[in-house]
């Protein structure tokens, strides 16, 4: 189903599949998409669970306000998805996050511990040996958010060239991934005043550093059940990122996949199966 409906006076757009009554996986997306990159895995696992994934304000079918009627950061974004999960209903779920959604879920789940009842991470970051030679010219922003330093990030990331580069870096056979991904991202990016959104938040992720130590002593005192799933080939995110979360999380099933950054493009299948196997074993044994 493709829904939209009114949060905190913005339009949200979002992809729900299954029984209501089942139990409930919300689907986190990343930049520069939407839940389209959920589009396959949706049907999937709404065999068995209640699956729902929003699109956030500037993204994918939601509303788009302009820099000055909406605050683009990731604090905002954590709280309108949240919002958004109140006002459909849903109190109790398991999170997959990825990429933005990690920064934009981890808020969520610290805040209401209680509410998650299992975590999907697919290379999505939260430790500072995540962030390697990709940000740098993003940290500079952060030291220096000159129009020089904007215009390098937008050369760099918000171009066809480099929205197709994050779907084919780093994977076994790019003739497996269909071009639809970056023809429906990048015309989302070229809607006017998209790249400026896309700026502002690529100077709110220098926020989330900062909160790092706060969801890591989450996943010490909650230990929800995790499984992480990250494609080795992502430069983004690179494997460095994976493997931290060891230390903190003991109910941990760990999966190093090769695939990029997008991973559920080439290996969909496989992670399909891998949550439906994390769902029965370790989220809703009695």
């Amino acid at each position: 189903m493709h829904k939209t409906v009114e949060v905190e006076g913005q339009q949200i757009f979002y992809r729900e599949g299954g029984d209501k009554s089942a139990p409930t996986l919300v689907l986190l997306h990343g930049f520069p998409t939407s839940s389209h990159m959920y589009r396959h895995l949706i049907p999937q696992l709404a065999q068995d669970y209640h699956v729902i994934a929003p699109d956030y304000p500037g993204f994918g079918n939601s509303s788009m306000p302009a820099l000055d009627e909406f605050e683009y950061s990731f604090d905002n974004l954590a709280k309108i998805t949240d919002a958004f999960l109140a006002k459909v209903g849903v109190q109790a779920y398991s999170l997959y996050v990825m990429d933005y959604g990690a920064p934009i879920g981890l808020r969520i789940a610290a805040a209401h511990p209680e509410r998650v009842q299992g975590l999907i991470i697919q290379n999505g970051n939260a430790y500072d040996e995540g962030l390697r030679d990709f940000w740098k010219p993003i940290k500079a922003y952060w030291q220096e958010k000159s129009p020089a330093n904007a215009k390098a990030l937008k050369d760099a990331l918000l171009t066809i060239e480099a929205t197709q580069w994050q779907y084919t870096n780093g994977v076994r056979n790019k003739e497996t991934i269909s071009p639809d991904n970056w023809i429906v991202d990048q015309a989302k990016l070229d809607r006017p005043g998209n790249k400026a959104i896309q700026l502002a938040l690529f100077y709110s992720y220098g926020t989330n550093l900062a909160l790092y130590p706060q969801w890591q002593a989450y996943f010490r005192k909650h230990q929800p059940p995790t499984l992480l799933l990250w494609g080795k080939g992502d430069y983004i995110f690179p494997e460095e990122g994976a493997h931290p979360y060891k230390r903190d999380l003991k109910n941990l099933e760990f999966h190093i996949l090769d695939t990029g950054h997008f991973a559920l493009e080439e290996d969909g299948d496989l992670i399909a199966g891998l949550i439906q196997s994390f769902m029965k074993n370790k989220v809703l044994i009695k």
